[in-house]
């Protein structure tokens, strides 16, 4: 007595769903440059740790004995694997079967809900999305005989935003998404798609073009100019899908696999007593010439350390992971090469990026450079007070660890953002440091405006006020009041915070599991 035949089956069902989609349609697939979502988790996790579930799921059609004519995979593949030696849940859409439409199967294998979400839920293991698929169709309504209302089925994003509570989620998208697979790609903490090869939409060009005339380009409606640089939907961009995958291993590389455990420590190998000199110099005399803040950032951290999140949006704000004495920390530095200033979508980078690290119990270190809000009509006419006021808000609600390093700017409410109020208050300065509600060009001019009038030389009496005040807004003046908690030689930047990470250390073991925050954002 043996099951060797129905052994057999299923060999044959597990050959027949690694065809994917059949030889013609991989072939187009990778005709267009892209990989198949097997060839895809394979590049991606540790070789040879992928376990696929469900891979007999799908659509099977059989002769009048009952035997196997025909078997159409569910477009989704899904399972478990390894990433730096760690398991993750991983799935995405199989674009070579029906361009990775829903399955219409009561049990979704994975993609809006789903048993791959269920399981990084139940394991509190990270969650990989590779996107690559349009999601439902109007052909459901065929199928049914009926229409169906939005949310029906088991599964929905109830799962997903549980997931965003408790676990790293990672979405790519690596082909044109629409509808539901877009909206999953963005319930995540940190998204990434390939340059010229992804798009992403609420809804594509013939549902654009339908609504208001013209011809439009998937490009030009989601490609990565539009979808990371201009709106900031995605966060980074990859030249390549090797160049993706390597994204994702580095931005993983700092997350703990949930929220009750620390991000992993490593031994970056560089001396936590090193001092650069070129710190001492990097900030230039006049606070008008900007100067590079990646490179002021990648002195202090351990070296090879940076990764930067939303590169090219909001660019006056720099948000970066990096590690120091091999702890993994978030850093914000203001971009003076874009002025430092906030305006909208900077403000809106910041408090995206303050909420991940406090969700992963991954200490701030700011880098203050900001003169303040951006101003103007179309700044006003952009919200700019809510949003700055949001980051505040956000930046009120952290329950990690925050230090300030002012380097030179640190003026009004944007200034205040960059500050921790609510804990330790701890911000230590560098000899170009200034600070107040005002920067003391123009706010001058606003305070004294009747005495500087009525003098006989206007000109020279401002100019007495910006001296005098200037004197007074030395950053020693600061220090000798513990207005400033240190004002430190630049080069002792990496020592001085390293020795503080590793001492509070204990603090973060402490305050592990889901942070729960009240109140309505402004």
């Amino acid at each position: 007595m043996t099951w060797q035949p129905e052994i057999d089956d299923i060999l044959r069902r597990r050959a027949l769903a690694e065809a994917c989609g059949g030889e013609a349609a991989v072939a187009k697939h990778h005709a267009a440059g892209k990989l198949t979502v097997r060839e895809r988790i394979g590049g991606l996790l540790d070789p040879g740790t992928f376990r696929e579930v469900g891979k007999l799921a799908g659509r099977a059609s059989y002769d009048a004995d009952g035997k196997l004519k025909s078997f159409e995979p569910a477009p989704y593949v899904m399972g478990i694997g390894n990433l730096g030696g760690r398991p993750v849940a991983i799935g995405g859409e199989d674009y070579t079967i029906r361009a990775g439409t829903s399955f219409g199967a009561d049990r979704r294998k994975g993609g809006q809900g789903g048993f791959i979400e269920d399981l990084a839920f139940e394991y509190r293991i990270p969650l990989i999305n590779l996107c690559d698929g349009t999601g439902g169709t109007v052909n459901t309504t065929r199928r049914k005989g009926h229409s169906v209302v939005p949310g029906h089925g088991q599964d929905g994003f109830e799962r997903s935003v549980d997931l965003m509570q408790i676990v790293p989620v990672v979405s790519a998208v690596l082909g044109t998404t629409a509808g539901g697979p877009s909206a999953r790609a963005i319930l995540s903490h940190w998204t990434v798609m390939v340059r010229g090869q992804s798009q992403i939409f609420a809804a594509g060009p013939p549902v654009v073009e339908r609504a208001f005339g013209g011809k439009i380009s998937k490009e030009e409606l989601g490609g990565a100019k539009i979808a990371a640089d201009t709106a900031g939907t995605i966060d980074n961009v990859a030249e390549s899908e090797t160049d993706c995958f390597t994204q994702i291993k580095r931005f993983l590389s700092y997350m703990p696999q949930n929220v009750w455990e620390l991000p992993p420590v490593m031994d970056t190998r560089d001396p936590v007593d090193r001092c650069e000199d070129a710190l001492a110099s990097i900030i230039p005399r006049s606070t008008r010439q900007p100067y590079d803040m990646r490179k002021l950032i990648s002195l202090i951290v351990d070296r090879d350390s940076l990764f930067e999140i939303q590169p090219g949006f909001g660019r006056a704000v720099i948000t970066v992971l990096a590690r120091m004495n091999g702890k993994v920390v978030g850093i914000i530095g203001n971009n003076p090469t874009y002025g430092g200033i906030m305006d909208v979508k900077a403000a809106r980078k910041q408090a995206h990026f303050v909420e991940l690290c406090d969700q992963f119990n991954i200490p701030l270190i700011f880098f203050s450079d900001i003169p303040g809000l951006m101003v103007g009509v179309q700044s006003e006419s952009d919200a700019i007070l809510r949003e700055g006021m949001r980051a505040r808000f956000v930046g009120l609600q952290v329950s990690v660890p925050v230090f300030t390093v002012i380097v030179r700017k640190c003026y009004g409410v944007a200034g205040g953002s960059t500050i921790d109020r609510r804990g330790l208050n701890f911000k230590i300065a560098w000899p170009s440091a200034e600070w107040g509600s005002l920067p003391i060009e123009g706010g001058v001019k606003a305070a004294y405006k009747r005495e500087i009038e009525s003098a006989p030389d206007p000109a020279a009496r401002e100019k007495e006020i910006e001296t005098e005040l200037r004197q007074l807004a030395s950053p020693f003046r600061t220090a000798e009041a513990f207005g400033i908690e240190d004002l430190i030689d630049p080069r002792e930047t990496r020592p001085y915070l390293c020795q503080f990470i590793d001492a509070f250390q204990g603090r973060l073991r402490s305050q592990l599991g889901p942070k729960h925050k009240s109140g309505a954002r402004p």
